[in-house]
C-alpha cells in the first residue's frame, strides 16, 4: 500500500462517514455527496483485506452507500426491477469469470477478478439505477459534479504553482505517474488527489460541459455566487490543467451540445457513438489505418505530439495482434496478454483502456463494455431527442449523456477507469426505460414549474 497512517485512517473511516452523511442530509444528496466526495478526496491506494476485492477509493464509496442504503432505506433495493438495459453491464462483470474458466485459470480467479469488475463497474451503474430514477435525480447529479469542479480549483492553482503533489504532501505516497508527464507546457500538471493529470482534466472538461448547460438553461447562481463568476474561474483552472486531450473533448462536446440546443439534432452525438464503435471494429480486427493516420497529423501537429500519437499506436499493434490470438474471449488474467521478449521484459505498455479489455476479456468483454457505457446513451437519445435538451429539466442530463459518449472516447485512447460515468449511465438507462406515462409527468411537471 505505501504512504503515511492518513491513508489508511481516511479509507478505514470512510464507511461510518458515509453513514452520517445519510443521517445528515436527504438519501439522494447523500449518495452524490459521498461519491463524489470519495472520488475527489481519497487516497490513489489500494488495501489488501481477506475475503473482499481490494479496497480502493471506488469500493470505499460503494461499500458505504451499499450499506447506508440497507440501514436507510432497503426499500430501494428491493424496487429494483431488471430490465433489458442491463444486460451488457451483467455481461462486462461477468466475463472475467468466462476468461478464467476458458483459460484453464480456475474458478476461484474468476470468482475473485469477477468480484472486482462488479464493485468497479457494476455497482456505481446499479446505484446510478437505483437513485437517479428522474431528470430531477440527474439534475442533482450534474450539479453535483459541477460543484466538485469548483471545489478543485484551488487545490489545482496550488500544485500548479508550487510544482508539487497534493497527494505526495497529505498521504505521504505518490500515484506512479512519471515525472516527466508532470511537466507540460512550461508548467507542472495538477492532478490533486486522482491518479492522473489527464484524469483531472476529463474531470474539469465535465464539470466546465456541465456548468455551461447549467447556465444555459437559467440557472444564474450557485453557491450564492454568480454563475459567470464561477464558470471563469472554473474555465481558468481547466486551461491551467494542461491536458490536450481534455481540450479536443470540451469543444467537441460544447459543440454537440450547441448544435442539438440550436439546430435540434443530435447527428454529431451520433456519428461520435458510430465513430468509437467503428474505432474499435478496427482495432479487434487489426485493419486500423495506423501508419496513414501519422502521415497525415504529422503534416499539421509538432513533432512531439506525432511522437506521442505513434507510440501509443505501435503499442496498441503489438497488444492487439497478441490479443487476437485469443480474440473471443481473451487471456484473463496473470498478465498473459502481455508481450514479452526473450529475456521476460514486457515490450509494450497500455495506455488504451480498450486494448486492456480486449486483452483480458476479449472482444465479448470489450463490446460489453462498450454497450455498457453506450447504450444508455443511445436509448436517451432515441427516448428523448434533441429538440428536448434545451428543456431546463432535460438539458443536465442531455449533458451528462455528452459527457458519458466523451468518456467512452476517451478510453478509447487513455485507461482511466471513472466509476462517476457509470454513476451517470446508470441513470440515464433508468430515465430511459421508464414508461411513457412516467415521462410525461416529469415533463408535465416541469413546464408547470416554468410557467
Amino acid at each position: 500500500m505505501g504512504g503515511n497512517a492518513f491513508v489508511s485512517l481516511m479509507m478505514f473511516s470512510w464507511i461510518p462517514a458515509v453513514l452520517y452523511i445519510f443521517r445528515r442530509y436527504p438519501e439522494r444528496q447523500a449518495m452524490i455527496m459521498s461519491f463524489i466526495f470519495a472520488w475527489l478526496f481519497l487516497p490513489v491506494a489500494t488495501l489488501k483485506l481477506p475475503g473482499i476485492p481490494a479496497y480502493t477509493k471506488t469500493s470505499a464509496a460503494c461499500y458505504g452507500i451499499l450499506i447506508a442504503t440497507f440501514l436507510f432505506n432497503p426499500k430501494r433495493i428491493s424496487a429494483f426491477k431488471f430490465s433489458w438495459i442491463d444486460i451488457p453491464i451483467v455481461l462486462w462483470c461477468t466475463c472475467p469469470f468466462i476468461s478464467s474458466v476458458v483459460n484453464d485459470l480456475g474458478a476461484y480467479d474468476g470468482f475473485s477478478t469477477t468480484q472486482v469488475q462488479i464493485v468497479t463497474w457494476g455497482v456505481p451503474y446499479f446505484l446510478g439505477r437505483i437513485y437517479l430514477d428522474s431528470f430531477a435525480a440527474l439534475r442533482q447529479l450534474a450539479i453535483g459534479l459541477f460543484i466538485g469542479g469548483l471545489i478543485y480549483i484551488p487545490f489545482c492553482w496550488y500544485e500548479s504553482r508550487t510544482f508539487s503533489s497534493l497527494h505526495v504532501l497529505v498521504y505521504g505516497m505518490d500515484t506512479g505517474r512519471e515525472a516527466a508527464q508532470s511537466i507540460r507546457y512550461g508548467g507542472y500538471r495538477p492532478q490533486v488527489f486522482l491518479e492522473h493529470g489527464l484524469m483531472l482534466g476529463v474531470w474539469l472538461m465535465t464539470a466546465c460541459i456541465i456548468g455551461i448547460t447549467l447556465w444555459r438553461t437559467g440557472i444564474k447562481r450557485i453557491l450564492n455566487q454568480p454563475m459567470g463568476l464561477l464558470m471563469s474561474l472554473l474555465l481558468i483552472t481547466f486551461i491551467i490543467s494542461r491536458s490536450t486531450g481534455a481540450y479536443a473533448l470540451f469543444l467537441l462536446g460544447l459543440v454537440i451540445l450547441l448544435v442539438g440546443w440550436y439546430f435540434r439534432t443530435a447527428i454529431l452525438l451520433w456519428m461520435l457513438i458510430l465513430g468509437i464503435c467503428w474505432y474499435l471494429y478496427m482495432g479487434v480486427t487489426g485493419t486500423f489505418p495506423n501508419k496513414q493516420i501519422i502521415d497525415t497529423l504529422s503534416q499539421t501537429f509538432d513533432a512531439e505530439r506525432v511522437a506521442s500519437v505513434k507510440f501509443r499506436f505501435d503499442n496498441e499493434e503489438i497488444l492487439g495482434a497478441r490479443a487476437r490470438e485469443n480474440a473471443m474471449f481473451g487471456w484473463g488474467g496473470f498478465g498473459r496478454n502481455r508481450v514479452f521478449d526473450e529475456n521476460g521484459k514486457d515490450v509494450a505498455i497500455t495506455d488504451s483502456l480498450w486494448i486492456i479489455a480486449f486483452g483480458l476479456q476479449g472482444a465479448y468483454g470489450l463490446a460489453a463494455l462498450t454497450a455498457s457505457i453506450l447504450l444508455p446513451v443511445i436509448s436517451f437519445c432515441i427516448r428523448y431527442p434533441a429538440r428536448l435538451w434545451l428543456r431546463p429539466m432535460v438539458a443536465p442530463a442531455a449533458a451528462l449523456a455528452v459527457c458519458v459518449t466523451l468518456y467512452m472516447f476517451d478510453s478509447v485512447l487513455n485507461a482511466m477507469v471513472n466509476p462517476i460515468f457509470m454513476l451517470a449511465a446508470g441513470g440515464l438507462a433508468t430515465i430511459s426505460v421508464q414508461s411513457k406515462q412516467a415521462a410525461t409527468v416529469q415533463l408535465r411537471g416541469q413546464m408547470a414549474t416554468m410557467s
